[in-house]
């Protein structure tokens, strides 16, 4: 039922940290059996899976396809893992691909023309795709055809492909850099969130009863605090946590067992890792809390200022440890409470960092 197309490798980033939500080569190979297949078994999302389920049981009662979708939000919150519940709950097959895949039209025309009737074509990371392929999308996705131009000047023609009604299932992590005819073109629009702790928990009880961990209830609840509200994370520190009790202890999860394998994997109880204490460390005693631009804190730390902007900042300000201004970014006082640094009796600064978010 589930056919992946195109080659993904670009796709995978160079993410080293545990915590990052990157999917990585290891990920991908594991995923697929912690994946749930059904809506029933999706745990978290709670508004998101309930109004998806109104919508797949209308679009079945009345024998149509479903209508086009856009789902959005942080990575690894499970966007892919949705498209593929999707594709089972109708009963249909799925295609998967990424935007940066399809590099011209004509790959675009030949996903399409291959599609049969009900099934779901799967673009991941569909902001990166070219605005040429967006252009031939768009006929396609409204009338379901596609217009094909054969040979150039005076001779040039004009084709029109018929195809069948399928339903396009789009994923990004940065909704804001699609184009607007793109976006109103889908015509259902989920939000994922980040997770709660309490979700993250089942999830990781879940993955660890697949692989076959012993893990309680408290040695779940120590990895998931740790996860950052992302499934990936927690599922790759449940299989980092697994060797530690495997090699150290007797293989069994606990509180104890998964807060010393996570301590020496360097993260802490909010799920901050060395790069996050650094990037505060730098604003607070290099620029007295901020304000302080992005690229001056990315030539500092040695990081590309993409992953201190897309990894580190969105999880840091969240927790109301960091702000952004339009001075530059600005640490807040739980930040230097949780570092156990001393917070500064001259304000001032701090003030001025509030003010200009405003």
């Amino acid at each position: 039922m589930f056919e992946q197309i195109n080659d993904f490798d670009s796709d995978f980033e160079m993410d080293s940290r545990l915590v990052g939500p990157a999917l990585t080569e290891e990920d991908a190979e594991n995923e697929n059996s912690l994946r749930p297949k059904t809506l029933d078994e999706y745990i978290g999302q709670k508004q998101a899976k309930e109004n998806l389920s109104i919508y797949m049981q209308a679009a079945k009662g009345r024998g149509e396809s479903l209508d086009h979708l856009l789902l959005y939000g942080p990575p690894g919150l499970g966007k892919t893992t949705l498209a593929q519940i999707v594709a089972h709950e109708m009963g249909v097959n799925i295609r998967i691909t990424s935007g940066p895949a399809i590099e011209k039209p004509g790959d675009l025309a030949a996903l399409l023309t291959n599609l049969a009737p009900g099934d779901i074509l799967f673009i991941d990371e569909i902001h990166r795709m070219s605005r040429s392929v967006e252009e031939v999308l768009y006929p396609a996705l409204e009338d379901f055809a596609l217009d094909i131009i054969i040979g150039k000047g005076p001779s040039a023609r004009s084709f029109r492909i018929n195809l069948p009604r399928f339903t396009l299932v789009g994923a990004t992590t940065r909704a804001g850099q699609l184009t607007s005819p793109l976006r109103d073109r889908f015509g259902v629009l989920l939000k994922l969130e980040l997770y709660e702790v309490e979700d993250i928990e089942k999830i990781v009880r879940r993955s660890a009863a697949i692989l076959g961990v012993d893990c309680d209830e408290a040695g779940a609840h120590e990895i998931a605090k740790r996860s950052r509200g992302t499934p990936r994370v927690a599922n790759r520190l449940l299989k980092r946590v697994r060797d530690f009790a495997q090699v150290l202890g007797d293989g069994r999860i606990t509180a104890q067992t998964a807060a010393d394998a996570l301590a020496r994997m360097d993260i802490d109880p909010l799920g901050l890792d060395n790069i996050d204490r650094r990037l505060m460390t730098a604003i607070i005693r290099n620029y007295g809390g901020g304000p302080v631009g992005l690229e001056t804190l990315a030539a500092m730390l040695g990081e590309e200022a993409v992953t201190l902007e897309d990894v580190c900042e969105p999880y840091l300000m969240q927790i109301g440890f960091l702000t952004r201004t339009p001075r530059g970014r600005c640490v807040t006082r739980a930040a230097y409470e949780h570092l156990g640094m001393p917070v500064p009796q001259d304000n001032a600064r701090q003030e001025d960092c509030q003010q200009s978010l405003f």
